[in-house]
């Protein structure tokens, strides 16, 4: 029962890790890359779907690297899997300080109500989001690694 626990915390995490790798390094350039309007539009969408369903893949992230840690805490590569919810953790603080707050003012804007500082906004939240992958991919790598 641990190993399957294992295998699909890792999966679940990995599935993230690709999600939001894809965001930052495909999804972005595409919508950026749209005539007019289009792309803010398409960002504001984006923001409300991902939005909608990312706290639940985060937040469950951080509970299967949890139970991990505690039902394997005795076995091998416990340590590993341990600083591994620790990042998810990192991770979920992100997101909450300074992501959730520019996505929220995102998710509703049109190109008529927009700020007049909208790119630069979405330039923030694109550093942000560059460090938050780097640290789910290093918890990934660790989950990974606490496999073997």
């Amino acid at each position: 029962m641990l190993t399957a626990l294992e295998v699909f915390t890792t999966v679940v995490v990995g599935v993230l890790v690709g999600v939001e790798f894809s965001v930052a390094f495909i999804m972005n350039r595409i919508l950026d890359a749209l005539p007019e309007d289009s792309g803010q539009l398409g960002h504001a969408h984006g923001g409300r779907m991902l939005g909608a369903l990312m706290p639940f893949w985060y937040i469950g992230s951080v509970v299967l690297a949890a139970i991990w840690a505690v039902a394997g805490w005795h076995g091998h590569g416990a340590g590993l899997v341990v600083t591994a919810a620790g990042l998810l953790i990192v991770s979920v603080i992100m997101s909450i300080l300074l992501l959730v707050p520019i996505n929220n003012r995102n998710k509703t804007w049109t190109p008529d109500n927009r700020p007049a500082d909208w790119k630069q906004q979405l330039d923030r939240w694109n550093r942000y989001h560059y460090v938050r992958v780097a640290v789910l991919i290093a918890a990934f790598a660790l989950l990974a690694a606490a496999l073997a």
